[in-house]
């Protein structure tokens, strides 16, 4: 059987008037009109069957009902207000868990979160890499990041950062025994393939290449393990722009040849609609929309 509370606006109401001793004060702490007030603990006194105030000289005293039932209700409104502080105060503050794929994680987002922790030093970041779309709703997650089209059951889906892909390969066998000066070279190595394999053979056709296998080579089903195995001089990888970008910049890896190919597929910010206010993901949100638009911005030989 449910609760039967009083007037929840008369109990407000007679709160406030009773601290103060003063319809008009606890008014003005409401903004609300004297009459609301004068109306809504009427109300609650009708309700009550009993008297909380005594009008005497226009002043206020409490009843013996109205000093009976104060205490109760500060204790109760401090506490409603001290549950509501903390909650927000987490939901501002403290640990905001990111989902997503273990190589996005690796290779591009881990790299720049020294940028985020300088402009939010408030939210501790728990990454929780995936494969997996995970359940908002079963797990602690707060925000994801999904490669894809844009289209998961139930998510807002922001899209943040698109990539390419071209050939990259370690320096040493860009220019070693069979160099790679245009892409019929691409003949005389390994070609190394995420999970994605088509990709290669798209690649091969604009380039106009013949006599090269698309399909042939060293497959693996993470893009940074692909990555990984360029750098350390395994063949030529067909990298996404967004997994390689730390590896190029560092110099561990180069790109042998200048065409680069857009993909539909791109990064997407996912979460539940119900956590679109949320402070700390409004924040990450936000910071990675940043981050994406810096990377886009950058030119793209």
């Amino acid at each position: 059987m449910g609760r039967r509370l009083p007037p929840l606006n008369g109990l407000r109401a007679f709160e406030a008037a009773a601290r103060h001793l003063s319809f008009t004060k606890a008014a003005e702490e409401l903004f609300v009109t004297q009459a609301a007030i004068s109306h809504q603990v009427k109300g609650l006194e009708e309700h009550l069957g009993v008297a909380l105030f005594r009008r005497v000289n226009r002043g206020l005293i409490l009843t013996d009902h109205g000093q009976a039932l104060l205490p109760v209700l500060r204790d109760s409104f401090d506490a409603i207000a001290g549950a509501t502080e903390r909650l927000t105060a987490r939901d501002r503050t403290g640990h905001l868990t990111v989902t997503t794929m273990p190589s996005f994680a690796a290779a591009w987002l881990v790299p720049r979160l020294g940028r985020f922790r300088a402009a939010h030093p408030d939210i501790d970041i728990r990454l929780a890499p995936d494969e997996r779309l995970v359940d908002f709703m079963r797990e602690d997650v707060d925000i994801g990041v999904r490669y894809g089209r844009g289209h998961w059951a139930n998510l807002v889906a922001d899209r943040f950062l698109t990539e390419d892909v071209f050939p990259v390969c370690s320096p040493e066998l860009a220019s070693g025994k069979n160099p790679l000066k245009c892409p019929d070279d691409l003949r005389h190595h390994t070609l190394l393939h995420d999970d994605i394999e088509t990709d290669w053979r798209r690649w091969l056709v604009a380039a106009g290449v013949k006599g090269v296998d698309p399909s042939r080579g060293i497959s693996f089903n993470s893009s940074s393990m692909v990555v990984q195995a360029a750098a350390a001089g395994q063949g030529v990888a067909l990298a996404r722009s967004a997994i390689a970008s730390s590896d190029l910049a560092a110099g561990r890896l180069v790109r042998p040849f200048k065409l680069r190919l857009p993909v539909e597929a791109a990064y997407y910010i996912v979460y539940p609609p119900a956590y679109a206010q949320r402070n700390k993901v409004v924040a990450f949100r936000e910071w990675l929309k940043a981050e994406g638009e810096r990377e886009n911005a950058e030119p793209r030989d």
